[in-house]
């Protein structure tokens, strides 16, 4: 049978006994090593319960976003001018754990699929690795382009560290052509795909990765080439007899006079057997004079067994000689018709050219 409930002034009279001292002090020491032994066993529990937490720490990384696509259709899509290109993470977690933490390991990944072409701004979801949490990231959205995945096929050029003047290297380069692809407007910027410099040594060969530029000769970011790498063959086998030595033109006609003469360029290096070179000087070029100014070709004789490396042109301004003096007498020459001088800083060919020294 169920007790009947207490009246309301018993309640307040039981309440109002622990505004007792005495009954207030001896509730509290009632069953006391019990109550100390619950709190103790209470509070360990809440610090086992909460001991990771309190160890975490927290650790920032900069993570390289890339970019999904799963849009269908017919063309493939590309996408470029990440706006940024990296986000900030920071992530919580055991120090050892984050220790072993790199920017590779966290995926930060912007979703494009089903945005329609051109600029765009989207969210960057970043997924942390097991055992770490992500507190922050900035920025939360980046700005970027899509466009339509192109692919170019360009010749390779060859850039090799500048040879020395007694040596003629001789290369080949393996693929010639190489497949340029990416976003459509970063790959129409290409103009060029060349080698990255490098000293090969004569007989040896080399893998050479390749640098896409554009027409400013800047390097393109954004581009895969295919293969990445060429191999570049050098054939010669070393040094080879090579002489620099002065270019000397033949004597212009007696009726025409060089007021200048600019040879270019002055002095081109010859390749002959060792005792040809040294006992070469110079060596004699034939031009063609007549009145005006103009540029024309210059022929080289060459001795037998020499080659010369460069093409030789000549800058000239011919006018007719003066008529000469009257013989006999102390005439002096007419005023402006003084005898012919070497404008300063050219070649004797105004004057009379010497022949080379055999």
């Amino acid at each position: 049978m169920s007790r009947p409930p207490r009246p309301p002034t018993d309640r307040w009279r039981r309440l109002g006994r622990w505004l007792e001292p005495r009954y207030a002090w001896g509730r509290a020491l009632h069953n006391l090593p019990q109550k100390v032994l619950a709190i103790t066993a209470s509070v360990a529990l809440w610090l086992v319960a909460t001991a990771e937490r309190r160890a975490n720490v927290e650790q920032g990384y900069d993570v390289p976003v890339s970019v999904r696509d799963t849009t269908g259709g017919r063309g493939t899509r590309a996408t470029s001018a990440l706006n940024p290109a990296t986000v900030r993470v920071i992530l919580s977690g055991r120090p050892e754990r984050l220790r072993e933490i790199s920017p590779k390991n966290i995926e930060a990944v912007v979703d494009v699929t089903g945005v329609p072409e051109g600029s765009f701004t989207s969210p960057v979801r970043v997924s942390p690795p097991n055992g770490t949490a992500l507190t922050r990231q900035d920025p939360d959205k980046i700005q970027g382009f899509v466009d339509t995945q192109l692919t170019r096929t360009l010749p390779v050029t060859l850039g090799v560290a500048t040879p020395s003047e007694s040596s003629l290297p001789r290369y080949v380069v393996s693929p010639t052509e190489v497949s340029v692809s990416g976003p459509g407007r970063v790959v129409n910027a290409v103009r060029q795909v060349v080698t990255s410099p490098g000293i090969i040594a004569a007989g040896a060969e080399r893998e050479l990765p390749l640098i896409a530029l554009n027409a400013q000769g800047r390097p393109v970011t954004g581009v895969m080439t295919q293969p990445s790498t060429v191999t570049v063959r050098r054939l010669d086998t070393g040094d080879v007899p090579v002489k620099n030595v002065p270019v000397v033109l033949n004597t212009p006609p007696a009726a025409l006079r060089v007021a200048s003469v600019s040879v270019q360029p002055s002095s081109v290096r010859l390749v002959a057997a060792p005792d040809l070179l040294a006992r070469l000087r110079e060596v004699a070029g034939t031009v063609i004079y007549r009145p005006g100014t103009y540029t024309a070709p210059v022929t080289l004789r060459l001795p037998a067994g020499a080659q010369a490396l460069e093409e030789v042109t000549v800058r000239l301004t011919v006018v007719p000689a003066a008529p000469a003096a009257p013989s006999g007498g102390n005439s002096t020459p007419a005023q402006g018709q003084g005898p012919a001088k070497t404008a300063p800083g050219t070649s004797p060919a105004s004057t009379s050219p010497r022949p080379p020294a055999p």
